[in-house]
């Protein structure tokens, strides 16, 4: 089952389109204030259908889920593929929204189970750490084919259609999944009802409320996983700037005779590339990272403080101009969200009941799409007012809210220990 999680990993990146999404948009004529539009309408629809979603893999089974997930997808590409409107961009978001809610958190929860199935369940941050470098080396391969598309056909959104194929793949690969990684409730032989589905979402909601631990680590997720999915896309306007001003690429024979468009792609191809195979490593060496500083706890503080210096140095990188600064900036901030994430999992797993795995999850992933549905369009309207700079701002303010909220607490976890040492 290992080399099946991470064969999904691998075909789930073959996200051609990724790369060269913002471009796609601009090419259109799109604005950034209508790409935010774009993103919060996707956002909010997953924000609507994430918990319910998540509570019906758990109660219906999470290959119907996935399987279902990736269909939406495939819907979506071949929208995006032809669209020539902003209305026919919103119904390629909505098909793209319901896929999305429907596989996040779910296949997570699948290799949670096999792995306490397994009595594996303390490795759960270097497993899932494996499977995450497997998508990511998928994302390094499947830049590559993106360019080569792009040179090819003369145009970013031709990208989508290639995408069906390895997604069809994907849901060949979900039919060798064995039937009790459905979860608890769907393997139990009963048919749910709608008031089952209710009560368990409401369980999963009342875990999170009773839980602090619980709550402060969603907290930190929407922060993290919201300000990243924010600002990630902005990357592809710098890699096409530094394209354009790039004087080798004038100087070098095959790159000289390519139009603007086969630079861009070309210098894209090679940064994310570069991206990809980093955050793979990392990824992979995550558990290694926590093992180091001493837990999980003290490793997230790091990655924190580490996410801020790297805001600080991005706005420097604007203000010179130095692209070279920003786009390692970005590099840098893909890293450090590819060793904090597998950490997480394993934090929120441990404080969190299975039989509510991929609710909770949902919830996670939920929380993440309200902060974005707000964020999105109002960094886009910031960017078209004072420029790529401005999307600092929300980088600074979150990274430096998480970690004074995690000095506070280790501070009183300390003063906690010194009082029982004291009576």
């Amino acid at each position: 089952m290992l080399a099946r999680f991470c064969l999904y990993g691998f075909l789930k990146n073959q996200k051609y389109y990724e790369p060269f999404l913002v471009l796609v948009f601009l090419e259109k004529g799109l604005s950034f204030f209508q790409i935010g539009l774009l993103i919060s309408f996707r956002e909010l629809w997953i924000h609507l259908l994430e918990i319910p979603s998540g509570a019906a893999a758990d109660l219906y089974g999470r290959r119907r889920a996935m399987l279902l997930a990736f269909a939406a997808y495939q819907l979506s590409f071949l929208v995006f593929a032809f669209a020539t409107s902003f209305g026919a961009f919103l119904l390629a978001m909505l098909c793209f929204a319901v896929g999305e809610s429907f596989r996040s958190g779910t296949h997570k929860a699948m290799i949670f189970d096999w792995l306490s199935a397994q009595g594996m369940g303390q490795e759960k941050a270097r497993v899932y750490g494996k499977t995450r470098s497997w998508s990511q080396l998928g994302s390094a391969v499947s830049v590559l084919i993106a360019a080569a598309i792009v040179i090819f056909e003369g145009r970013f959104s031709r990208v989508f259609l290639y995408a069906l194929v390895p997604y069809t793949l994907s849901m060949l690969n979900f039919l060798g999944y064995p039937a009790f990684l459905d979860g608890p409730a769907a393997g139990s032989g009963r048919r749910p009802s709608f008031r089952a589905l209710g009560r368990h979402l409401l369980a999963a909601l009342r875990d999170c409320l009773e839980r602090p631990a619980l709550r402060r680590l969603l907290a930190e997720s929407m922060v993290q996983k919201g300000t990243w999915a924010t600002h990630q896309g902005y990357l592809q306007p710098v890699l096409q700037q530094a394209a354009l001003a790039l004087p080798l690429a004038m100087t070098l024979p095959f790159l000289g005779t390519l139009e603007p468009r086969g630079r861009t792609a070309l210098l894209t191809a090679g940064v994310y590339f570069c991206l990809y195979l980093l955050t793979a490593v990392a990824s992979r060496s995550a558990h290694r990272g926590r093992d180091l500083a001493g837990g999980s706890e003290p490793f997230t503080r790091w990655i924190w403080g580490l996410t801020l210096a790297s805001y600080l140095a991005l706005v420097a990188g604007f203000l010179l101009p130095l692209d070279g600064l920003v786009i390692l900036c970005f590099v840098g901030l893909a890293l450090l969200q590819n060793l904090w994430r597998p950490v997480f999992l394993e934090r929120i797993d441990h404080s969190s009941d299975a039989a509510l795995g991929a609710t909770l999850l949902s919830i996670d992933n939920q929380s993440r799409s309200l902060f974005v549905l707000v964020a999105a369009p109002l960094t886009g309207l910031a960017v078209d007012r004072w420029g790529l700079v401005s999307i600092c701002l929300l980088g600074l303010a979150g990274s430096t809210a998480v970690l004074l909220g995690s000095c506070r607490l280790r501070g009183m976890h300390q003063g906690s220990a010194q009082n029982k040492l004291q009576a």
